[in-house]
């Protein structure tokens, strides 16, 4: 039975029991007016009661006829709906029938089917079960093998570790016997050892006693105790020994006041011959030689702006008279005359001669100058022999290839005063690295006196001492010049070959170092006032040129700095003529065009 069914049921036995609760309530209530119709008339004026109940009871009865009319109604209308229903039913049983008939053919097919793919799969699996049989078989037998191999294996090893552990007990007990056997031995000895200590101990205090009773009976022979005898002969060798040791200083002193001049004349005279060192004059001047006379034009620029920038930037001062195709640089600094050279050099092969051209060159052969000391440096290390210098103080030799005194090369003085060092060394045959290395740093402070104040001998030291020299080397470099007394070998030799360097005839010149001394001391003035940039010594000394800053300096303040540097020359400075004071504030804007 299907769902609608059941509910087309269920309505109609709702209906029918309404229909029968209706008729029984309207049989009940004919029931009670019949009864009360069959009772004895009274007036019905007279009794009100009566009549409302008679009005509800008609009421009701009204009311019970119109539920009869409509549970008839719809009696009626589920009479209808349980026909309509039954037709569907039965359209619904049709259409169960038809499907189970469909339902019944597709379940014998799928029942077939299925007979068939539970065979094959029968027949798969029975061909899969057989497969996996023979790979299960062939892995068991490897499997196997591969067990029966490690067991074998396995009872090898067990038996080679019970053969070791046989080995190694009978070795224990072989062991255990030789150190019972020891044990009996050390004790046999130690018991002979005491016996021994015993005879030994009686036999020092017979030998004592008995050494007492000779000394006793020395004593008592020579009239003298242990103690004065003693000191009798320690008295009587101390002179013997001091007469003897007089003989040999006389003899010595005698020797060396012979041949001692001799032989120290001789080290000189022999060490200054084997060095041949050349002499080069240092000038103040330098000439750059030009492709032609229209290059000077070049040079000057228009209303001299060229040649004014050339030299407030490099501070040479540039000559250009009637030499033909060519240019005199001059200045007292051989480095930035050197600079200064190298920047117009490159700007006469470039072409392009202007202000801010004269800038970027003159920095590249800034560079270009260091990486030359830096070469001649080296070079000097190597004609030396020293491998092994720190990387500072071969930058600090390097600018000495610049640096003169008294009119010499102080870089070719040293490498000159290292060679006779080593000679001399080698004639007293003593160890020439050490005193060669001394006498090659002993005037490495030079290089730095323009920046720390104090005699180069000390600043050298300090140095030397900073970067890592031995002791005896710092000492030979302060000591070369007397700050310090000289108090070993390295440190005498080294004064003795920086004399022999400095002093052989036509090595310097005293009126060129004067005169370098008083243009550093013109710059150090001028340079010492506040808000001064640069500053140039020009002319051999006749003029000074000040840069100053211009947001420093206004132009009332660069005219009294320059009177102020002009009375302090004439105060501390003696100088031939007279030196002109140029005091230079220029301010410069700069945009760039992108």
């Amino acid at each position: 039975m299907t769902g609608l069914q059941v509910v087309l049921l269920v309505v109609v036995v709702v209906i029918g029991l309404g229909v029968l609760a209706a008729l029984l309530v309207s049989l009940k209530i004919m029931r009670r007016l019949h009864t009360t119709a069959a009772a004895p008339a009274q007036p019905v004026a007279e009794d009100p009661a009566f009549l409302a109940e008679k009005d509800r009871q008609e009421h009701s009865l009204a009311s019970l006829r119109t539920a009869a009319e409509d549970a008839t109604a719809a009696v009626d209308e589920a009479r209808a709906v349980a026909a309509a229903a039954r037709t569907e039913a039965a359209a619904a049983k049709a259409e169960a029938s038809s499907a189970r008939s469909e339902a019944r053919r597709i379940l014998d097919a799928a029942r077939a089917e299925a007979d068939s793919l539970l065979e094959r799969a029968h027949r798969q699996a029975e061909v899969d079960a057989e497969q996996a049989r023979a790979a299960a078989r062939r892995a068991g037998e490897r499997e196997v093998s591969q067990l029966t191999t490690v067991a074998k294996e396995q009872s090898q090893d067990a038996e080679r570790r019970q053969r070791r552990l046989d080995e190694r007990e009978r070795l224990l007990a072989e062991e255990a016997e030789r150190l019972a056997e020891r044990d009996r031995r050390i004790t046999s000895t130690e018991a002979d050892l005491l016996e021994r200590e015993a005879a030994f101990t009686r036999r020092e205090v017979e030998i004592a006693a008995g050494e007492e009773r000779h000394r006793e009976e020395l004593e008592r022979v020579a009239g003298l105790t242990t103690d004065a005898a003693r000191v009798e002969v320690i008295e009587t060798i101390e002179a013997q020994a001091k007469r003897e040791a007089a003989l040999l200083v006389r003899d010595i002193e005698n020797d060396a006041r012979n041949t001692a001049d001799q032989r120290a004349r001789h080290i000189v005279v022999d060490a200054i011959q084997r060095v041949a060192s050349e002499q080069t004059a240092e000038s103040v001047v330098s000439v750059l030689h030009l492709p032609s006379d229209e290059m000077k034009g070049r040079i000057i620029g228009r209303e001299g702006r060229n040649i004014r920038a050339f030299e407030s930037t490099t501070g040479v001062n540039l000559i250009i008279d009637d030499t033909p195709e060519a240019v005199l640089l001059s200045c007292f600094d051989p480095v930035r005359r050197e600079i200064g050279r190298l920047t117009l050099e490159k700007l006469v092969l470039d072409g392009r001669i202007h202000p801010h051209r004269i800038e970027e060159v003159f920095e590249q052969a800034k560079h270009e100058v260091e990486r030359l000391c830096l070469r001649a440096a080296e070079d000097a290390l190597v004609e030396v022999g020293i491998t092994d210098l720190h990387p500072e103080l071969m930058t600090l030799l390097g600018r000495l290839r610049y640096r003169t005194s008294y009119g010499q090369n102080v870089l070719k003085h040293l490498v000159e005063t290292a060679h006779i060092a080593g000679i001399m060394a080698s004639e007293l045959r003593l160890d020439p690295k050490l005193i060669k290395r001394s006498a090659f740093l002993h005037d490495i402070g030079k290089a730095l006196t323009h920046e720390v104040e104090g005699s180069h001998a000390l600043i050298g030291a300090d140095v030397a001492r900073k970067y890592g020299e031995s002791e005896d080397v710092v000492h030979a470099i302060e000591a070369h010049h007397n700050e310090v007394l000289p108090q070993t070998i390295e440190a005498v030799l080294t004064q003795a070959s920086d004399a022999c360097s400095g002093g052989r005839p036509g090595a310097r010149r005293e009126s060129l170092e004067a005169y370098v001394k008083r243009l550093e001391r013109i710059e150090e003035i001028a340079a010492g006032k506040s808000g001064v940039e640069k500053v140039f010594a020009m002319q051999a000394g006749r003029e000074i040129r000040v840069m100053v800053r211009p947001d420093d300096v206004d132009d009332i303040g660069a005219a009294v700095l320059a009177r102020d540097v002009a009375k302090q020359i004439e105060e501390e400075l003696t100088y031939p003529g007279q030196i002109r004071v140029t005091v230079v504030r220029e301010s410069r804007v700069t945009e760039i065009a992108r």
